[in-house]
């Protein structure tokens, strides 16, 4: 197929708001918002989810939801602009091999299915809502960042107990493994680690295959669904060239519309996890296409336009960059008195005493920061998560966490007894009270990305002229606690030494919580020792950050689709105290409920 015939066939495939110019699309996000609703019941009436006290959603969660929709509809429409002026790839050799554009045909491919707002059971949210570019393919909101932190999902207003991971890089991480002479575990996807890599060989590609099926997230309720979206969109003739001719002939039942427009959990489902009746060949072929799907979204996230290596750093490392003084001395913490890279691995060493240098050379001229490991910093709970709230049942009968308060997020504790995901090796479910509340040592690259118009994270700068320097806002960490790479830098720094045996929103008269105060750990078991009392000065925290903002992309080469953030910069306030304005009294907590705590082998010692 030549590229004008693509063109034309792509033109005729579309429906709905994508058969329509971008500024339509546009002006069908200003539609009432009743309409973005995923799924309502048969008489038409709306099924929103609203189990929150005011003040969890932030006030304007509606129009931000519009905005984002917005900027993936611009990214969206910009992969299929490429693809159809793309030469189709030569098919060569034996095996097959798609050569000359195969690579840019494939990462298109993976880009699409990013893009695409259809591969959720509302067709209202991409994988790229949670992810966008211009964040470090992190979360796209600062009003989400600065109150919630998770992201709500395609059924309103469900949402999870996480922020959403920064995707940089991921797709380099290895096979979850565990090494018995380390004793840890290294690999993995997922702030647990539950996308093992174990079938796909990659734990990146694992990863993409959970959100479109998580009730929380994209919300469908088989992965045949997704699909069945795909050989509805305007791309399924570059999925066949990728994957194979015929890869999405599947006979659909008549019920398939019905069944994909209902959200998973749904009570009307009950445990059935395949409600898409289909022949054995084409359950097999429906499976097969979805692990194609999570291979490629992963190609497009290793590639250029995802994680490509364009930082200061890598500048640096080139020799065609030469640092400030700030950067070279939180360079020098980083690896030093801050012990940063005993975890946030650099390809130097490590551990320098105090006034030593470095006069190593990198081993490593393309360093991922991380050594891929899990790890209990001791981060207090944040009690503006919405999953605390969801004890009670949706429009769907559906109960996202039947706990409330009692919920504690163990972590990769979690995972290994299959509490959240499932542990697919019996050898490590004893481990699994060795692990509870660790997360994920996820890169320190892109960090400090931001959009262009918002040049940093941090809020209370100026510039040379005394004027206020915008930020955007992002969240940190698992839970979304920390809201500055400042307070993610002070913490480390200062943890042991203003903890006080309270929880966030009740710190002492006199102190201020994230400065002079912080609250106990969410699970106080395994916490990590070798950080919470490190003796930097407020300068060398400073320094550190300058540092850290060293690891974003985009300067180089551009950064791809970085440009399409609409919403205002902030300004004004601190770094140190970025969002406390938003912080709530965490509530008298129950017991850790016996869902989470109460299954084998059990939290030694007991978590309260």
């Amino acid at each position: 197929m030549d590229k004008q015939e693509r063109r034309e066939l792509t033109l005729q495939r579309r429906v709905g708001s994508k058969a329509v110019g971008l500024l339509a699309i546009l002006a069908l996000l200003q539609c009432a918002y009743a309409a973005d609703q995923p799924a309502t019941s048969k008489g038409g009436s709306s099924k929103v989810y609203m189990p929150y006290p005011p003040g969890i959603l932030p006030a304007d969660i509606k129009s931000e939801i519009e905005r984002v929709r917005g900027e993936v509809a611009v990214a969206y429409q910009r992969a299929i602009a490429e693809w159809m002026a793309m030469d189709a790839p030569k098919q060569d050799g034996n095996p097959l091999v798609l050569g000359d554009t195969g690579y840019k045909a494939v990462s298109l491919l993976g880009e699409l299915l990013n893009y695409d707002e259809s591969i959720s059971v509302g067709g209202n949210q991409a994988c790229a809502f949670c992810h966008m570019p211009y964040s470090g393919f992190s979360g796209s909101s600062q009003s989400v960042n600065l109150t919630m932190s998770a992201y709500p999902g395609s059924t309103h207003f469900r949402s999870v107990d996480r922020i959403p991971m920064r995707y940089t890089y991921a797709p380099l991480f290895s096979v979850l493994q565990y090494n018995a002479t380390q004793q840890d575990f290294y690999g993995g996807n997922f702030w647990d680690g539950r996308a093992t890599g174990l079938l796909l060989q990659n734990p990146n590609a694992e990863q993409a295959t959970d959100p479109p099926v998580s009730a929380g997230e994209m919300g469908m309720p088989d992965i045949a669904c997704i699909v069945y979206r795909i050989d509805q969109s305007d791309f399924r003739e570059l999925f066949d060239l990728v994957w194979g001719e015929g890869s999405l002939d599947i006979a659909w039942p008549s019920d398939v519309e019905d069944i994909c427009t209902t959200p998973a959990g749904a009570e009307r489902f009950g445990s059935d996890m395949t409600p898409v009746k289909l022949s054995t060949d084409d359950r097999l072929k429906a499976d097969n296409a979805f692990d194609h799907w999570g291979q490629s979204l992963s190609f497009y996230q290793s590639g250029p336009g995802v994680s490509p290596f364009t930082s200061k750093f890598d500048a640096f490392l080139a020799g065609d960059y030469t640092m400030t003084q700030d950067e070279k001395a939180g360079y020098d913490l980083f690896s030093g008195k801050g012990n940063c890279n005993s975890c946030h691995l650099d390809g130097r060493s490590s551990l320098l005493a105090d006034g030593a240098a470095d006069t190593g050379g990198n081993v490593d001229l393309a360093p991922l920061f991380t050594d891929k490991t899990y790890v209990n910093i001791g981060l207090p709970l944040n009690p503006r998560l919405p999953l605390f709230y969801e004890d009670t049942a949706d429009g769907y009968g559906f109960t996202p966490n039947p706990a409330g308060f009692g919920h504690r997020d163990l972590g990769m504790g979690n995972f290994l007894r299959s509490v959240n995901g499932v542990n697919p090796n019996a050898d490590w479910i004893d481990l699994a009270p060795e692990f509870d509340g660790a997360f994920q040592t996820v890169t320190a690259r892109n960090a400090a990305l931001t959009p262009t118009s918002c040049p940093t994270t941090e809020a209370g700068r100026v510039d040379a002229n005394g004027d206020p320097v915008p930020y955007f806002q992002k969240s940190f960490f698992h839970n979304g606690y920390i809201k500055s790479l400042k307070q993610l830098v002070h913490f480390y720094n200062t943890r042991d030494k203003y903890a006080y045996p309270v929880t966030s929103g009740h710190c002492p008269a006199g102190t201020t919580e994230k400065v002079d105060c912080w609250p106990t750990p969410e699970v106080p078991n395994n916490v990590d020792k070798t950080i919470g009392d490190l003796g930097l000065s407020d300068r060398e925290e400073d320094q550190l950050v300058a540092f850290l903002e060293t690891l974003s992309d985009g300067y180089t080469a551009p950064y791809r689709n970085r440009d399409i953030f609409t919403g205002a910069c902030r300004t004004g306030g601190s770094a140190a105290t970025q969002g406390n304005e938003t912080l709530i009294a965490t509530p008298d907590l129950p017991s850790c409920s016996a869902r989470v705590c109460g299954v084998d082998p059990v939290p030694e010692p007991p978590i309260q």
